[in-house]
């Protein structure tokens, strides 16, 4: 085979004698020059993924009373019947959780949030693989009752994160690789409402999640050797604020410095503007707050349209080679729909509701289910889908 370095003759080789060479080069490595090309595209060719997250799930004890079936289980699929789709279709999909799931302790709303088990494979059922407990209602029903939450979704398959089961000191950071794509996800709380006054110092240590900043940027420095994105989902601002704190903004631009790729926040209870930064030459993203995306905090019960509206985020990933990016991001307008049933609990006299948590491009104008809506809701749709793009202002090139 000595032909194959003689190169000065491959000109006078003619195309009988190229197509000889490339045979008898696939005779000797054992592949052919198409599946060399085929390999080479492959190396450079870019893979991505498309992760979505969404606001608060907040179990107001009406919302759980209200799915109470005859049979004494409770039955939730129906309130996210509408945004299941846009759940399901993500490559990842993040789901925000703020309560507690605890056989130990009496269901309850506020202040301390405990609901049934069922709510968990609701979540599953609905799409998500994530679920973030970094809130600081998470102590509600003690520390057994945080952990108990977190191994109620883990049971099912779904990855949480924001309390450790065992010990901070030797747990992983939590990494989903998707699509060939390692995304580091993070979760952090302000505070317990006092709640960790029960726990002995060692306990908080090895268990909780806050925002110590040493932690935090040990935390996205690990996360940055090891993963290619890093998502954080911070709780931390002023509840019913439209507009973050010099405090959010600041520990939050830090995460960015300290590695962070995208900062979902959450606590407010309302939405809260998006910001755009560059590092190193590339785009980083901020939503400082999701609002809420099921509850029962309404205008009628609050007094605060705005806590009925949410955030659906959408962003997408995209790995050449070494190198990933933020590829696109994007931010649906959500809401709570919810609607009287008629019948009425026999202790406390409150009629029962049904819920859905809607994305509103299905109901405004054009949209899937606009036929649903009578025109009270729909006056209510656009109003929430033109103010909550107005309060956003999402400027990505």
């Amino acid at each position: 085979m000595r032909f194959l370095y003689q190169k000065t003759s491959l000109a006078c080789l003619g195309v009988i004698g190229l197509a000889f060479l490339a045979a008898a080069y696939s005779d000797f490595t054992g592949q052919s020059t198409q599946q060399s090309s085929t390999s080479n595209q492959e190396t450079t060719s870019s893979q991505t993924a498309r992760v979505v997250a969404n606001g608060d799930i907040l179990l107001h004890d009406i919302l759980y009373t209200s799915a109470l079936q005859a049979d004494g289980s409770y039955q939730f699929d129906d309130y996210f019947q509408y945004a299941k789709d846009w759940i399901s279709s993500a490559d990842l999909a993040i789901g925000d959780y703020e309560g507690t799931i605890s056989p130990d302790y009496p269901l309850a709303g506020y202040p301390l949030f405990n609901a049934p088990a069922e709510i968990a494979t609701t979540l599953k059922d609905t799409g998500y693989d994530v679920i973030d407990l970094a809130h600081n209602h998470i102590l509600d029903s003690g520390l057994s009752g945080a952990i108990n939450t977190a191994q109620t979704f883990e049971s099912l398959g779904l990855s949480t994160i924001g309390v450790y089961k065992e010990d901070r000191a030797s747990e992983d950071i939590l990494i989903k690789e998707v699509n060939g794509i390692k995304i580091a996800i993070l979760g952090y709380a302000y505070g317990y409402n006092g709640n960790d006054a029960s726990l002995t110092t060692e306990e908080y240590e090895a268990h909780m999640s806050d925002l110590d900043e040493a932690k935090i940027q040990a935390d996205l420095e690990k996360a940055e050797q090891e993963a290619d994105v890093t998502i954080v989902m911070p709780q931390m601002g002023v509840e019913y604020q439209r507009t973050p704190t010099d405090e959010q903004v600041t520990l939050y631009h830090k995460m960015v410095d300290w590695g962070a790729d995208v900062i979902f926040g959450g606590h407010p209870h309302v939405a809260e503007p998006s910001e755009t930064l560059e590092k190193d030459g590339q785009q980083k993203f901020i939503i400082y707050s999701m609002g809420n995306f099921i509850s029962n905090q309404r205008e009628e019960t609050v007094d605060d349209i705005w806590t009925e509206r949410g955030l659906l985020m959408d962003v997408t990933f995209e790995k050449t080679g070494n190198q990933t990016i933020i590829k696109t991001v994007q931010a649906h307008p959500t809401m709570t729909w919810s609607w009287g049933k008629g019948t009425y609990d026999a202790t406390y006299g409150y009629e029962y509701r049904d819920y859905r948590a809607i994305i509103l491009e299905d109901f405004i104008e054009g949209g899937q289910y606009r036929d649903l809506l009578d025109d009270n809701m729909k006056s209510r749709v656009d109003t929430a889908y033109t103010e909550m793009n107005e309060l956003v202002n999402l400027q990505w090139k």
